[in-house]
């Protein structure tokens, strides 16, 4: 309920917000900070997760199958071995730089999530002083949490088993400032946040999730939104003249239009929470479609400075995955076309991993006209 609007916002999101609390920065050399997240419910009490990806460096992602029963490891502190597991359930998503592991993604029951940017505010456990079979490295705990569990309340219940460690990731050259955005198929959400060593849980009342500062602080931002409202404002009389809108939508006006992360979590929550809500399917996966294509960003719209070397951040690629049938879409920068991967139709007894190229179409498909 990032935006906000009266009728949806309940006094109990905000009564255990806290205050604002600042930790060990993390600094990178790649402007990241736009991704933005979101669950639209579902008129049968499910919903549909989306969100978009936007980073400075190249990804270079594609799409991955994990199968069930696959073996992953996780690296630990001094190049030594972390966590391994083997995966209880399949799952589909997208990679990045080449690793066999998800930054988003969906299993076979419709437990889904996303890996977003955390800088300045994500703090790692030292991973010399956890066990190694505890240790997760930053970019592969969405991975070990969409292969072992099937709700929230399991991830719920297995995350303090686990230390998320402060690991430089070799392509990177940094140890990614990242927290975690989780939701399953009955329409729960919850957010992970490394902070001071240690992982915070937040149930996710809103669904919706972006970048810095911590969640509870874009909770209790809500705060500066009550009055907004998809209802138009009611006309004034001043002097014996009456004053009425221009135009739609001035029920929403001071929704913030900029791409800072608190303004997209307060947009995408008025999105979310003022939409007419579609049953599971297609027709709310084009829904949601049409609220991630208000988050896109296209090269050139964000830059640190007129002669800094930073490559520009834009969205690189989108995701949506209907979590009760079980299906993924992906779209990239230049192909807006949606593609989908529905997990139901893979082997997932399989023993290998199956990786998809996501190769580009910059040409529009010509409209077939009957002759």
């Amino acid at each position: 309920m990032n935006s906000c609007l009266p009728n949806f916002l309940k006094n109990k999101f905000f009564k255990s917000a806290t205050a604002l609390t600042v930790i060990a920065a993390v600094s990178a050399p790649y402007a990241a900070a736009a991704c933005t997240s979101f669950l639209l419910p579902t008129t049968d009490g499910s919903g549909v997760y989306a969100r978009t990806m936007e980073f400075g460096m190249e990804l270079k992602s594609n799409a991955l199958v994990i199968p069930r029963g696959f073996t992953l490891r996780s690296t630990g502190a001094d190049g030594k071995p972390g966590k391994s597991w083997k995966g209880k359930y399949g799952a589909i998503g997208m990679n990045a730089l080449g690793e066999a592991t998800l930054v988003d993604g969906m299993n076979e029951k419709g437990l889904a999530g996303g890996i977003l940017y955390f800088p300045e505010f994500a703090g790692y456990a030292d991973g010399t002083k956890t066990d190694p079979e505890k240790s997760l490295a930053p970019w592969d705990v969405l991975s070990w949490i969409l292969t072992n569990f099937a709700t929230i309340e399991e991830v719920k219940a297995a995350i303090g088993d686990i230390s998320v460690i402060n690991l430089v990731h070799p392509e990177m050259g940094i140890a990614p400032p990242v927290h975690y955005t989780i939701h399953d198929a009955s329409g729960k959400s919850l957010v992970i946040e490394p902070v001071d060593g240690k992982l915070k849980i937040y149930d996710n009342p809103v669904g919706v999730m972006t970048n810095s500062p911590s969640f509870d602080w874009h909770l209790t931002n809500l705060r500066n939104y009550l009055k907004m409202s998809a209802i138009n404002a009611t006309p004034i009389t001043i002097g014996g003249e009456k004053f009425t809108q221009l135009g739609q939508g001035s029920g929403l006006m001071g929704v913030p239009g900029d791409s800072t992360p608190p303004s997209r979590f307060v947009r995408a929550t008025a999105y979310v929470q003022t939409v007419a809500k579609e049953a599971s399917g297609t027709d709310s996966v084009r829904l949601t479609e049409h609220i991630l294509n208000n988050f896109d960003m296209p090269k050139g719209w964000i830059q640190t400075g007129k002669d800094s070397p930073m490559p520009l951040e834009y969205t690189q690629w989108s995701t949506i995955a209907d979590l009760k049938n079980q299906k993924y879409y992906v779209k990239m920068y230049d192909d807006q076309v949606l593609r989908e991967i529905d997990i139901k139709k893979f082997d997932l007894n399989a023993k290998d991993l199956k990786k998809a190229v996501l190769a580009t179409k910059l040409e529009a498909p010509a409209v077939e006209f009957a002759k």
